[in-house]
């Protein structure tokens, strides 16, 4: 009996013990289906705080940057949807291919086929999916230290992130190194390093071959990274048969096949491309620049106020850090070995610098808040000059010659010749009306001729006799003329001479240099 009643005690207590480890275990499922819930609720407010900063961010930013963002983008897909516009010289050569602009283009045709394609759209839609993509990088970034790292590191990464003024100046518009720098992110997310919970062999590398694909120099940062991926890698057969070998023919295949429909022939422009800039290292005619020009201007500017805070964080960092010093010093080392040297080129090497400053603020306990204060207030002078008001010109000129495709009366005799540098302003993409435009021609001469002059050099030598050999005739001349105030004084006889008056003065720079002035001229005809 008394044994039976210990039966009977001892299975009574082992449904209580079962029935409180149900209750810790039910308690623990919620708690945790608590906190996965609020990370999820904290990671959409994450993304849609950064897409509204970006968004801002493009809309503030109402200034010109360099040719590029308008000629290797926007009026290339203008051109390939609406079958009308100007391609550069680049692209009679094959150096340029069509990957990059058929993003754009596809845009465009989709506002084609809902008739909503007017020129304001075709101009802000583009930036803001840029702006768009370049948030999702933001988050991108944030998460791969925070994997990497903790959320601590990576709250101030991500707070470094949106402070930089280049960033800034630079995220949301339509250039190759804007996409470059966006993949290089995205890539970075999947590197598989010690401590990354992410990596994916596959995915960084399909990434670091699209940015590739879009401009061949974005590969300069990754061949010191993949190395050490490589080097680290036990399965290294597996690695080049499973994971190099199918992600390069793919990427570029598709590359091929998207360039031998637009261009109608086979073309490896990515070839083309290297063999340019950094075999003959052509690149020179747009300018060249001292060896150190990197090291002395080019990286500290990009930087600003975050370079000490860089320098303190590479002090700081830990060693699993150092392979993203190691490809940032490489690249502004491969880049200074080329003489025609821009910001922008080592703009990708940017957000391995915010890694190191973001570890540097964490590390920083009694300044902090002044640090912060410091960071925000020295950057944000630059990045709104630079947005709102440095060499805005080129953009509002445009608002002018637009005004000109809305009179229906004058399409058919209007005529727009823009006397400036070559490609310094946009054209048809910010028009959208086949109004006759034209400007300076700049092509280089690549047979090696010394004494070669394109026609820009002609026309700055002497640009008065220049316009009367031009126009010889009163017939050709163009019923709006558009240049820089420093030519005013220089063309004043044949403005007047040919009943010219000036119809607005458009700012652009507090620093006019050479060919560049402070304001940009709008004249138009008299009519007869």
């Amino acid at each position: 009996m008394q044994a039976e009643a210990r039966g009977r005690a001892g299975v009574a207590g082992a449904v209580r013990l079962r029935k409180r480890k149900s209750v810790l275990y039910s308690s623990a499922g919620a708690s945790g289906g608590a906190r996965g819930a609020d990370l999820i609720g904290e990671h959409i407010y994450l993304v849609l705080f950064t897409i509204t900063i970006r968004v801002l961010n493009c809309i503030l930013v109402q200034t010109s940057f360099v040719p590029d963002e308008y000629w290797q983008s926007l009026e290339v897909a203008h051109h390939m949807v609406f079958n009308y516009g100007h391609l550069t010289w680049e692209w009679e050569k094959g150096l340029r291919g069509y990957s990059y602009p058929l993003l754009f283009a596809g845009m465009y045709k989709i506002l084609q086929l809902l008739a909503k394609d007017e020129v304001q759209l075709l101009i802000w839609v583009p930036r803001l999916v840029q702006a768009l993509l370049s948030a999702l990088a933001d988050v991108k970034l944030y998460s791969f230290v925070k994997y990497r790292e903790n959320a601590e590191t990576a709250k101030w990464v991500y707070f470094c992130q949106l402070c930089s003024w280049f960033t800034w100046y630079c995220c949301t518009r339509t250039l190759t190194n804007t996409m470059e720098t966006v993949l290089t992110i995205f890539a970075l997310f999947y590197y598989p390093l010690e401590g990354s919970k992410m990596g994916s062999s596959c995915k960084y590398l399909t990434l670091v071959a699209l940015a590739f694909i879009i401009r061949p120099t974005a590969v300069i940062p990754w061949i010191p990274l993949v190395f050490w991926h490589f080097w680290e890698e036990q399965k290294k057969g597996d690695l080049i048969l499973y994971n190099f070998v199918p992600v390069g023919v793919v990427t570029l295949g598709t590359s091929l096949l998207i360039d031998r429909v637009f261009y109608g022939e086979w073309v490896l422009v990515q070839l083309n491309f290297l063999k340019f800039n950094v075999i003959q290292n052509l690149g020179a005619i747009y300018g060249s620049h001292p060896w150190h020009w990197y090291f002395t201007q080019g990286f500290p500017v990009i930087l600003g106020a975050h370079l000490p805070f860089f320098i303190h964080g590479c002090l700081l960092a830990p060693s699993k850090h150092h392979i993203f010093l190691v490809a940032t010093v490489w690249t502004v080392l491969v880049y200074s070995t080329l003489s025609h040297k821009e910001f922008r080129f080592i703009y990708p090497v940017l957000p391995f610098c915010m890694v190191f400053c973001g570890y540097s603020l964490k590390q920083i306990k009694t300044w902090k808040k002044s640090a912060m204060a410091f960071l925000v207030l020295s950057n944000l002078l630059p990045a709104l000059y630079t947005g709102l008001i440095h060499q805005r010109g080129p953009l509002d000129v445009m608002i002018h010659i637009q005004r000109l495709c809305y009179n229906s009366s004058n399409q058919s005799w209007d005529s727009v010749f823009v006397m400036m540098p070559c490609h310094s302003t946009p054209f048809y993409s910010h028009v959208h009306c086949p109004l006759k435009m034209r400007f300076l021609q700049c092509p280089p001469d690549l047979t090696g001729n010394e004494k070669y002059l394109d026609e820009a050099d002609v026309f700055y030598s002497n640009p008065l006799r220049w316009l009367k050999e031009e126009f010889y005739n009163d017939t050709l001349l163009p019923n709006h003329l558009i240049f820089f105030s420093v030519l005013e004084q220089e063309i004043s006889s044949f403005l007047i001479l040919n009943e010219y008056e000036k119809t607005a003065a458009v700012f652009h720079t507090h620093v006019p240099e050479g060919r560049i002035g402070s304001h940009i001229h709008v004249y138009k005809r008299k009519t007869k």
